[in-house]
């Protein structure tokens, strides 16, 4: 026994589908198919009414062929609702004017009227149905069939109906379709959004990684490198040098699983970020910090700004200056935090060029709505400042 090839149907729906097929009627989407199968049964079943108990010389094969011709084109009134339009309704006419049998209601050009006005592709297709319908069923109604007044309305009223239930559905189908590409855009908008904040979040963690990285190996370089020097002469400096080495390794690594933490779906386990309060911790015996003012609370982003500019600010001095003396300074005052990290050594071109720290300074001051600078000092040396406003209003 064959074996069916792969994706064939079997049963009553592989004959339908063969049948649709062999007829050209649109096929891709079932329920459509169900449905005019559907209306053209209803069609059939109401056109034969007068075929039930027709009067003697009612009936003609003729008759019967034209009103088969107004119920058969509509099995494909989606595939060519204008081309069906025209067909049925030469038909209909035909049917009302040779009338064996004919037709008390032309259910089948209701159909057709419909069909036009909510699928027709053309305007001008719409269009030409309605002024068909105003300019020839008044006096069809007068003339051919001699109706009463209630009787004309009823015939003109009908198909004006039909033309509105579809224009009524074409419409509802285009808001649907409008309300469909503007929800798509929606979601388009979302999702270029949330990549362009994930992007962001991702040059802020490879800018933090950088600063922690940087600042970390540069100080345990220098201590590693003073280590041995002083480690006869100096013991107890030494036994320090080696402490801060430690110290540095473990911090760099706590920052790392802070920044690491924040890249897992689990926020629950983010560690706190760096605070103003830790900066003495920062500076260690790196370089010297003074306070200027009153400390205060500050929001949450400058604190985290702060601690990122001298670290990164340090950072720099420990690679690129040589400096001998380096000095964080704090200065609060009464709608500012001004920062500044200046230093003796060399304030060299690779200094003041600057990477991607010098720019990244610039950045985190400016989203806290603040400014930063750096620079050769006139007197020497190099000085990072940066001013972050920190006043009432600020929050």
């Amino acid at each position: 026994m064959a074996e069916p090839a792969v994706g064939q149907t079997g049963g009553v729906g592989g004959v339908i589908d063969e049948w649709v097929a062999r007829l050209g009627l649109p096929g891709p989407r079932p329920l459509d198919r169900a449905i005019d199968v559907g209306l053209v049964l209803a069609v059939a079943v109401a056109s034969a009414v007068p075929l039930v108990a027709p009067e003697p010389g009612g009936v003609t094969a003729l008759g019967v062929l034209l009103n088969l011709c107004t119920i058969v084109p509509l099995l494909w009134r989606r595939r060519a609702p204008f081309a069906v339009m025209v067909i049925v309704g030469v038909a209909a006419t035909a049917v009302s004017a040779y009338h064996r049998p004919g037709q008390n209601l032309q259910y089948a050009g209701l159909l057709a009227i419909y069909t036009v006005a909510s699928l027709g592709r053309k305007r001008w297709q719409r269009i030409g149905v309605l002024v068909v319908i105003l300019i020839t069923f008044p006096p069809a109604s007068l003339l051919i069939k001699d109706n009463s007044l209630d009787e004309f309305m009823f015939t003109l009223l009908l198909p004006l109906a039909a033309f509105l239930l579809g224009s009524l559905e074409r419409t509802r189908r285009e808001h649907a379709e409008t309300l469909r590409e503007r929800t798509e855009q929606l979601e388009r908008e979302r999702l270029a959004e949330a990549a362009r904040a994930a992007a962001e979040e991702r040059a802020r963690v490879a800018r933090d990684m950088h600063d922690i990285l940087a600042h970390a190996v540069s100080l345990m370089v220098v201590q590693a490198e003073a280590g041995p020097v002083v480690v006869r002469t100096d013991p107890e400096r030494a036994e320090r040098a080696f402490d801060a080495i430690a110290d540095a390794g473990r911090d760099a690594m706590t920052q790392l699983r802070r920044l690491l933490g924040v890249l897992k779906a689990d926020e629950t386990q983010r560690l706190p970020q760096p605070t103003l309060a830790e900066l003495p911790a920062l500076v260690g015996e790196t370089a010297t910090l003074e306070v200027i003012g009153e400390p205060r609370p500050v929001p949450a982003d400058t604190e985290i700004a702060v601690y990122r500019i001298v670290q990164e600010a340090l950072t720099n001095t420990v690679k690129h200056a040589g400096a001998q003396n380096v000095a964080v300074r704090l200065h609060w005052s009464a709608d500012e935090l001004e920062v500044s990290v200046t230093d003796d050594g060399q304030g060299s071109v690779v200094t003041v060029a600057g990477g991607h720290g010098l720019v990244g300074i610039r950045e985190r001051a400016a989203a806290c709505g603040g400014t930063a600078e750096a620079g050769p000092r006139p007197g020497g040396g190099f000085e990072v400042r940066a001013r972050l406003p920190c006043g009432e209003g600020v929050r």
